[in-house]
């Protein structure tokens, strides 16, 4: 199975490079299953059900999210009746939507999808994602009810990112991190065949503090009063991601490359496909 992950939206410059380049990518290689974080998607915080159809419509199966999941309140009234817009598990019982589904892919692979927040140095602190994790796997294991598993751990701390990879490993097909914006150097298959990587990256402008315009940050770190709103940054995005390879046979992973597409950053394509 050929699956695509593209990191967090940021912005309209963000979401319009993802659905300008999306069409293209999974025609050119084939792909059978797109997932895309969208958390950021509505001018940095939220996401709106707009946006979220308009990604559909673009060729992503399923949007994950993170702890900007609510910042829209209308996220409170579609979350539940979308069924391939994800808010991270381990929220309380009760919470406006659902934290993992599974889905049918291209090639008719039954593909279960899990959304993940970590609890270090993130607000809001949720239940421990390791035991939802574990719960999630309970009831749809890999190689019984689902052909492939792919987790979005949502987390700051890239020790507890390496951390859950390691405790999933061997049990899901694809551990990728989100939240921190900045694409990290360590995609790899970990030793029980779990591809990995720390962070995807955004999907975002990336002459930016993490994809919001750069003055106003900048002015919070020198003053420490701040001036005004943050607003996403409006310059060409830049689209990143994690492009794995999964076994038909096992729902592991087989090959394992970053997506890089546009300005500022090195370009990174699979060589696989």
């Amino acid at each position: 199975m050929r699956f695509l992950f593209l990191g967090d939206m940021v912005g309209r410059t963000g979401r319009m490079a993802v659905f300008e380049r999306l069409p293209g990518l999974i025609s050119d290689y084939a792909l059978d299953f797109v997932v895309v974080n969208g958390e950021n998607a509505a001018g940095g915080f939220g996401v709106t059900e707009a946006i979220l159809h308009d990604t559909l419509a673009a060729g992503a199966d399923v949007m994950t999210t993170g702890n900007h999941v609510f910042d829209q309140p209308e996220a409170l009234s579609f979350a539940p009746r979308e069924d391939r817009f994800l808010r991270p598990a381990n929220y309380p019982k009760g919470t406006a939507g659902r934290g993992s589904g599974l889905y049918e892919a291209k090639n008719g692979a039954r593909v279960l999808v899990a959304n993940l927040m970590g609890r270090v140095f993130m607000h809001p602190e949720l239940d421990d994602p390791f035991h939802a994790a574990e719960s999630i796997l309970s009831d749809a294991p890999l190689g019984e009810v689902c052909d492939a598993a792919i987790f979005d751990f949502h987390a700051e701390a890239t020790s507890e990112k390496v951390c859950f990879g390691h405790f999933l490993d061997g049990k899901v097909s694809v551990v990728v991190g989100t939240h921190t914006h900045c694409p990290t150097a360590d995609h790899m298959i970990l030793p029980g065949g779990t591809a990995y990587q720390s962070d995807a990256g955004m999907c975002g402008d990336y002459d930016s503090s993490l994809g919001m315009d750069k003055e106003e940050p900048l002015n919070r770190f020198l003053s420490k009063v701040p001036k005004r709103r943050m607003e996403a940054a409006t310059g060409p995005a830049t689209v990143c991601g994690l492009c794995v390879e999964i076994s038909d046979r096992t729902g592991l992973a087989e090959k394992v490359s970053p997506l890089r597409l546009g300005p500022l950053l090195g370009e990174a394509r699979p060589d696989f496909w």
